[in-house]
Protein backbone atom coordinates (compact mmCIF):
# COMPACT_ATOMS: atom_id res chain seq x y z
CA UNK A 1 0.00 0.00 0.00
CA UNK A 2 1.25 3.54 -0.73
CA UNK A 3 2.35 5.57 2.17
CA UNK A 4 -0.30 8.00 3.78
CA UNK A 5 0.46 11.80 2.46
CA UNK A 6 1.07 14.18 5.50
CA UNK A 7 -0.84 16.80 5.93
CA UNK A 8 0.31 20.31 5.99
CA UNK A 9 -0.94 23.39 6.78
CA UNK A 10 0.14 26.80 5.05
CA UNK A 11 -0.28 30.35 5.38
CA UNK A 12 -0.55 32.60 2.67
CA UNK A 13 -0.20 36.35 2.46
CA UNK A 14 -2.00 37.61 -0.65
CA UNK A 15 -2.53 40.94 -2.36
CA UNK A 16 -5.20 42.12 -4.88
CA UNK A 17 -7.12 44.65 -6.22
CA UNK A 18 -10.92 44.23 -5.88
CA UNK A 19 -12.30 46.32 -8.44
CA UNK A 20 -13.89 43.60 -10.56
CA UNK A 21 -13.96 40.51 -7.59
CA UNK A 22 -17.16 40.23 -5.39
CA UNK A 23 -15.24 40.56 -2.67
CA UNK A 24 -13.65 37.65 -0.64
CA UNK A 25 -15.68 34.47 0.15
CA UNK A 26 -16.80 32.44 -2.87
CA UNK A 27 -20.18 32.90 -4.41
CA UNK A 28 -21.87 31.28 -6.73
CA UNK A 29 -20.98 32.46 -10.41
CA UNK A 30 -19.17 35.31 -8.94
CA UNK A 31 -15.90 35.95 -9.48
CA UNK A 32 -14.13 35.84 -5.38
CA UNK A 33 -10.34 36.20 -4.17
CA UNK A 34 -10.84 33.02 -2.27
CA UNK A 35 -12.68 31.11 -5.43
CA UNK A 36 -10.02 32.35 -7.76
CA UNK A 37 -6.95 30.74 -5.07
CA UNK A 38 -9.16 27.09 -4.82
CA UNK A 39 -9.00 27.27 -8.77
CA UNK A 40 -5.04 28.29 -8.78
CA UNK A 41 -4.39 25.68 -6.03
CA UNK A 42 -6.70 23.07 -7.87
CA UNK A 43 -5.12 23.76 -11.13
CA UNK A 44 -2.13 23.24 -9.71
CA UNK A 45 -2.02 20.16 -7.67
CA UNK A 46 -5.48 18.64 -8.65
CA UNK A 47 -6.50 18.24 -5.16
CA UNK A 48 -9.65 20.80 -3.50
CA UNK A 49 -8.61 22.75 -0.61
CA UNK A 50 -10.47 25.70 1.41
CA UNK A 51 -8.60 28.72 2.01
CA UNK A 52 -9.73 30.50 5.20
CA UNK A 53 -9.02 33.87 4.93
CA UNK A 54 -8.33 36.64 8.52
CA UNK A 55 -11.79 38.07 7.46
CA UNK A 56 -14.28 38.56 4.77
CA UNK A 57 -13.27 42.24 2.50
CA UNK A 58 -15.96 42.98 0.90
CA UNK A 59 -16.90 43.35 -3.05
CA UNK A 60 -14.47 46.71 -4.38
CA UNK A 61 -12.56 46.27 -1.37
CA UNK A 62 -8.75 45.83 -1.56
CA UNK A 63 -5.93 44.38 0.06
CA UNK A 64 -2.31 44.77 0.44
CA UNK A 65 -1.33 42.19 2.66
CA UNK A 66 -4.73 39.82 3.26
CA UNK A 67 -4.06 36.67 5.54
CA UNK A 68 -5.29 33.13 4.91
CA UNK A 69 -4.57 29.59 5.31
CA UNK A 70 -5.51 26.19 4.22
CA UNK A 71 -4.08 21.98 4.36
CA UNK A 72 -3.16 20.26 1.55
CA UNK A 73 -1.20 17.07 1.98
CA UNK A 74 0.72 17.97 -1.49
CA UNK A 75 4.57 18.12 -1.34
CA UNK A 76 5.22 21.33 -3.03
CA UNK A 77 8.12 23.14 -1.84
CA UNK A 78 6.63 26.80 -0.63
CA UNK A 79 8.82 28.40 -2.99
CA UNK A 80 7.65 26.55 -5.80
CA UNK A 81 3.86 27.13 -4.10
CA UNK A 82 4.37 30.65 -4.66
CA UNK A 83 5.61 31.02 -8.22
CA UNK A 84 3.24 28.55 -9.30
CA UNK A 85 -0.01 30.11 -7.88
CA UNK A 86 0.90 33.41 -9.03
CA UNK A 87 1.70 31.71 -12.50
CA UNK A 88 -2.26 30.85 -12.50
CA UNK A 89 -4.17 33.74 -11.12
CA UNK A 90 -5.10 36.77 -12.81
CA UNK A 91 -3.11 39.66 -12.62
CA UNK A 92 -4.96 41.19 -9.73
CA UNK A 93 -4.70 39.11 -7.62
CA UNK A 94 -0.92 37.81 -6.02
CA UNK A 95 0.40 36.07 -3.92
CA UNK A 96 3.37 37.98 -1.26
CA UNK A 97 4.52 34.98 1.11
CA UNK A 98 3.89 31.04 1.72
CA UNK A 99 4.84 29.54 4.34
CA UNK A 100 4.22 26.30 6.58
CA UNK A 101 2.78 26.79 9.88
CA UNK A 102 1.18 24.46 12.97
CA UNK A 103 -1.58 21.98 12.35
CA UNK A 104 -3.72 24.12 14.66
CA UNK A 105 -3.56 27.65 13.01
CA UNK A 106 -6.39 29.78 12.14
CA UNK A 107 -6.28 32.64 10.06
CA UNK A 108 -9.08 34.23 11.70
CA UNK A 109 -9.25 33.05 14.98
CA UNK A 110 -5.29 33.83 15.73
CA UNK A 111 -5.42 37.17 14.28
CA UNK A 112 -4.56 39.79 17.25
CA UNK A 113 -5.43 43.30 15.01
CA UNK A 114 -6.12 44.30 11.77
CA UNK A 115 -4.91 47.43 10.34
CA UNK A 116 -7.29 49.03 7.33
CA UNK A 117 -7.02 52.06 5.35
CA UNK A 118 -8.98 54.47 3.91
CA UNK A 119 -8.35 57.25 1.48
CA UNK A 120 -10.10 59.92 0.89
CA UNK A 121 -8.91 62.48 -2.49
CA UNK A 122 -9.90 65.96 -1.88
CA UNK A 123 -8.19 67.66 -4.50
CA UNK A 124 -11.15 68.45 -7.66
CA UNK A 125 -9.98 66.33 -10.33
CA UNK A 126 -8.82 63.32 -10.05
CA UNK A 127 -6.93 61.23 -12.15
CA UNK A 128 -8.22 58.21 -14.00
CA UNK A 129 -5.41 55.84 -12.68
CA UNK A 130 -5.84 56.97 -9.50
CA UNK A 131 -10.08 57.33 -9.19
CA UNK A 132 -10.51 52.95 -8.89
CA UNK A 133 -8.39 53.06 -5.41
CA UNK A 134 -10.24 56.49 -3.63
CA UNK A 135 -13.07 57.93 -2.28
CA UNK A 136 -13.16 60.97 -4.54
CA UNK A 137 -14.89 63.79 -2.31
CA UNK A 138 -14.09 66.96 -3.81
CA UNK A 139 -16.40 69.26 -1.01
CA UNK A 140 -15.77 71.30 1.43
CA UNK A 141 -14.88 69.51 4.13
CA UNK A 142 -12.94 70.91 8.40
CA UNK A 143 -9.69 68.58 8.08
CA UNK A 144 -8.68 69.34 11.51
CA UNK A 145 -12.26 68.80 12.77
CA UNK A 146 -12.19 65.29 11.53
CA UNK A 147 -8.67 64.86 12.37
CA UNK A 148 -9.26 65.35 16.04
CA UNK A 149 -12.65 63.55 16.00
CA UNK A 150 -10.46 60.28 14.92
CA UNK A 151 -9.11 59.18 18.36
CA UNK A 152 -12.68 58.98 19.52
CA UNK A 153 -13.34 55.76 17.64
CA UNK A 154 -10.16 54.41 20.22
CA UNK A 155 -10.62 51.96 23.20
CA UNK A 156 -13.62 49.73 23.57
CA UNK A 157 -16.81 50.36 22.62
CA UNK A 158 -20.33 49.14 21.32
CA UNK A 159 -20.02 49.61 17.64
CA UNK A 160 -24.10 48.62 16.68
CA UNK A 161 -24.42 52.30 15.06
CA UNK A 162 -21.48 51.66 13.18
CA UNK A 163 -22.55 48.10 11.44
CA UNK A 164 -24.34 46.99 8.67
CA UNK A 165 -26.68 44.71 8.60
CA UNK A 166 -25.94 40.91 8.43
CA UNK A 167 -27.34 37.61 8.71
CA UNK A 168 -24.88 36.42 11.21
CA UNK A 169 -25.73 39.52 13.28
CA UNK A 170 -28.65 37.74 16.22
CA UNK A 171 -30.13 39.27 19.39
CA UNK A 172 -26.80 37.47 21.31
CA UNK A 173 -24.23 38.47 18.82
CA UNK A 174 -21.65 41.26 20.33
CA UNK A 175 -20.95 44.39 18.68
CA UNK A 176 -18.47 45.24 21.09
CA UNK A 177 -14.71 45.67 19.29
CA UNK A 178 -11.70 47.25 20.45
CA UNK A 179 -10.03 49.66 18.19
CA UNK A 180 -6.33 50.09 19.33
CA UNK A 181 -5.69 52.60 17.21
CA UNK A 182 -7.91 55.84 15.13
CA UNK A 183 -5.90 58.55 13.03
CA UNK A 184 -6.47 60.87 10.33
CA UNK A 185 -3.99 61.99 8.77
CA UNK A 186 -3.52 64.81 5.36
CA UNK A 187 -0.74 63.87 3.03
CA UNK A 188 -0.97 66.23 -0.11
CA UNK A 189 -3.94 66.19 -1.95
CA UNK A 190 -5.55 62.49 0.33
CA UNK A 191 -6.89 62.05 3.62
CA UNK A 192 -5.70 58.75 5.03
CA UNK A 193 -7.23 57.42 7.55
CA UNK A 194 -5.73 54.59 9.52
CA UNK A 195 -7.69 52.23 12.09
CA UNK A 196 -6.29 49.03 13.58
CA UNK A 197 -8.61 46.92 16.09
CA UNK A 198 -9.07 43.44 17.43
CA UNK A 199 -12.05 42.97 14.73
CA UNK A 200 -14.47 44.49 12.84
CA UNK A 201 -18.28 44.40 12.07
CA UNK A 202 -19.72 44.37 8.35
CA UNK A 203 -19.17 47.84 6.78
CA UNK A 204 -17.72 49.15 10.17
CA UNK A 205 -14.83 50.76 8.58
CA UNK A 206 -16.70 52.37 6.11
CA UNK A 207 -18.84 53.44 8.11
CA UNK A 208 -16.45 54.75 10.40
CA UNK A 209 -15.16 57.13 7.80
CA UNK A 210 -18.23 58.20 6.84
CA UNK A 211 -19.28 59.88 9.70
CA UNK A 212 -16.06 61.36 10.36
CA UNK A 213 -16.96 63.38 6.98
CA UNK A 214 -20.30 64.36 8.91
CA UNK A 215 -18.07 65.86 11.43
CA UNK A 216 -16.20 67.43 8.66
CA UNK A 217 -19.14 69.04 7.10
CA UNK A 218 -20.33 70.17 10.04
CA UNK A 219 -23.40 68.16 10.23
CA UNK A 220 -21.92 66.00 13.62
CA UNK A 221 -20.45 67.26 17.04
CA UNK A 222 -17.93 65.80 19.03
CA UNK A 223 -20.41 65.25 21.88
CA UNK A 224 -22.55 63.35 19.55
CA UNK A 225 -20.44 61.40 18.09
CA UNK A 226 -19.22 59.96 21.42
CA UNK A 227 -22.61 59.19 21.96
CA UNK A 228 -22.84 56.98 18.98
CA UNK A 229 -20.37 54.98 20.46
CA UNK A 230 -22.67 53.88 23.16
CA UNK A 231 -24.78 51.68 20.83
CA UNK A 232 -26.60 54.20 19.11
CA UNK A 233 -28.32 54.28 16.08
CA UNK A 234 -27.40 53.49 12.59
CA UNK A 235 -29.36 56.27 11.40
CA UNK A 236 -27.42 58.90 13.17
CA UNK A 237 -24.02 57.79 11.46
CA UNK A 238 -23.17 59.15 8.11
CA UNK A 239 -23.20 57.48 4.92
CA UNK A 240 -21.25 54.08 4.14
CA UNK A 241 -18.85 55.55 1.74
CA UNK A 242 -17.59 53.84 -1.17
CA UNK A 243 -15.31 50.26 -1.11
CA UNK A 244 -12.76 51.76 -3.21
CA UNK A 245 -10.82 53.77 -0.74
CA UNK A 246 -10.18 50.97 1.35
CA UNK A 247 -7.26 48.80 2.20
CA UNK A 248 -6.48 46.00 4.39
CA UNK A 249 -3.05 46.77 5.18
CA UNK A 250 -2.10 44.00 7.58
CA UNK A 251 -2.81 41.41 9.76
CA UNK A 252 -0.94 40.44 12.81
CA UNK A 253 -0.48 37.26 14.97
CA UNK A 254 1.06 36.65 18.26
Amino acid sequence: MPAEKTARRIRITVSYDGTNFHGWQVQPGQATIQSELQRAFYALSKTPILVQGSGRTDSGVHAIAQAAAFTTTSSIPCENLLRAMNHLLPGAIRVTRVEEVAPEFHARHDAVSKLYEYRIFRDEICSPFERPYVHHHAYPLDDQKMIAAAPLFEGEHDFSAFAAFDERYDSNYSKVRTIFSSTLVREGPRLIYRVRGSGFLKYMVRNLVGTLIEVGKGNLEMTELQKLLSGGSRADCGATVPPCGLFLVEVTYK
